[in-house]
């Protein structure tokens, strides 16, 4: 079976390195100030002439409360008055980019993230997903793929009536720990009610996937009581799960200074959780995905694996990774061909270049054709945990074993340690392996070395 997991420690030890989660290839680290609106413009035709669908993904940044792990690109404030002037600037980036697109594209996914988006009072969201409806394609029969980020905290039956309403039907719900001791170290005090009540209604409602998201080793977490937040979370049987590793950057995020790195769990405590959480999601019939992802059976994501059509794009694993990925909103990504290019991380930056009815694009990256090709192997062996070489060397016309001759002392010891298998014309990441995916992308990745580990979290 694809989801089956063999825990070896000692590999997991000798593996566990910071390196990238190859939302995208290269990554963001990569982008540089050269990419310009030229380059988005330019971008945008070639999708309209190719008539390609496309992923919308809308950032709103705002949140009433900070919660001390949190990397996101986010304004905390009490002041919903602050979400007018930035839905203006947003409306207008919707209709600045719309105009480059052809109206017959089809917008087969959206997603709501932040922030909060549930910021947003019902009016706000309802003259969001106006604009959006009125610039762009979106499908009314209910058969793309809609998403939002919802903090249970900020959403009641009302709020999930008008989502259901407004044409979402996926939901992904931040829940990370219920423990209060660590909920309190972690300022995000949040009641299983409070989640119950959100799903429940989500249901009631018909909404076609719930996702939950919990992190593991933040401050006061032990294997016990982690243990027993994922037993209530398996209650709930949502049909995807998010298990993330908390990541302590304090030099980079400065939310993460108010955490007492004293309460931190240890490395071997968090090897632990993990272990069971693994043991947990399994036994209670849930498949690995990969990276930190599970889901059920008949999720989307577990099919499209089975049959090999599992991608990866910004917004994690994906089945339409073949979309054109247009990001709306301050410190947006798109991913339009071979373009990626981010709008500015600064609020008032974004607002104020907008308001000269500029778009926000800041940085970004145009590949190249080995760009490409070593894309297409970490999409594979990061989706799929296996490659064929064969399919590679049809797509770029390369012989592989000589492209990569230089990788193959590198893929022959992680073959003598049991990560990978490595064959004639293939390469297939072994279960004990598949924890440690990313540490097998990192060989295939050309800008590694160039910068400091310190800038990615670690594989475990």
């Amino acid at each position: 079976m694809l989801d089956a997991i063999r825990w070896d420690t000692d590999l997991i030890r000798r593996y566990d390195l910071a390196g990238p989660r190859y939302t995208s290839y290269p990554t963001a680290v990569q982008f540089n100030s050269q990419v310009g609106t030229f380059d988005l413009f330019h971008a945008l035709r070639d999708s309209r002439k190719a008539q390609r669908p496309l992923s919308l993904y809308v950032h709103v940044p705002f949140c009433a409360n900070i919660c001390y792990y949190c990397a996101c690109n986010k304004v905390i404030t009490k002041d919903r008055g602050r979400a007018q002037p930035y839905l203006q600037r947003l409306e207008q980036e919707i209709q600045l980019i719309a105009c480059h697109l052809d109206p017959a594209q089809k917008v087969e996914q959206l997603h709501f993230g932040g922030g909060t988006p549930t910021f947003l009072s019902h009016d706000e969201l309802r003259q969001l997903m106006a604009h959006l409806r009125k610039h762009f394609k979106l499908l009314d029969d209910d058969s793309g793929d809609y998403g939002i980020e919802i903090d249970p905290r900020e959403a009641d039956w009302s709020t999930m009536g008008l989502l259901r309403e407004l044409g979402f039907n996926r939901v992904s719900i931040g829940l990370q720990d219920l423990d209060p001791a660590v909920q309190r170290a972690v300022n995000r005090l949040q009641s299983l009610e409070e989640t119950r009540a959100v799903i429940d209604a989500a249901r009631t409602l018909q909404f076609r996937s719930i996702n939950i998201d919990l992190i593991y080793g933040l401050p006061r977490q032990t294997p016990e009581n982690f243990a027993r937040t994922v037993e209530e979370v398996i209650r709930l049987q949502p049909d995807r799960l998010s298990v993330f590793n908390y990541a302590h950057l304090p030099e980079r995020f400065m939310p993460q200074r108010r955490i007492n790195s004293n309460e931190l769990p240890t490395p071997a405590q968090k090897l632990e959780m993990l272990q069971r959480t693994i043991e947990q999601l399994i036994a209670a019939g849930y498949r690995y995905i990969g990276m930190d992802h599970f889901a059920l059976p008949d999720d989307e994501l577990a099919i499209a694996q089975e049959e090999s059509t599992l991608q990866r794009n910004f917004q994690g694993y994906t089945t339409h990774g073949h979309c054109d990925l247009i990001g709306l909103g301050v410190s947006a990504i798109s991913q339009i061909g071979d373009l990626y290019c981010q709008n500015s991380s600064d609020l008032t930056e974004y607002q104020n270049v907008l308001a000269t009815s500029q778009l926000a694009t800041s940085r970004g990256l145009l590949c190249n054709a080995d760009d490409r090709l070593r894309r297409a192997v970490i999409q594979q062996l990061i989706c799929n945990f296996s490659l064929e070489f064969a399919d590679i060397e049809q797509a770029f016309n390369i012989d592989f074993q000589g492209y990569f001759g230089e990788l193959w002392p590198q893929l022959q010891d992680m073959a003598k340690d049991g990560l990978i298998e490595l064959g004639r014309d293939t390469i297939t990441i072994l279960p004990a392996g598949r924890l440690l995916a990313r540490s097998v992308c990192m060989v295939f990745d050309a800008y590694l070395e160039q910068h400091s580990r310190q800038r990615f979290s670690r594989v475990i």
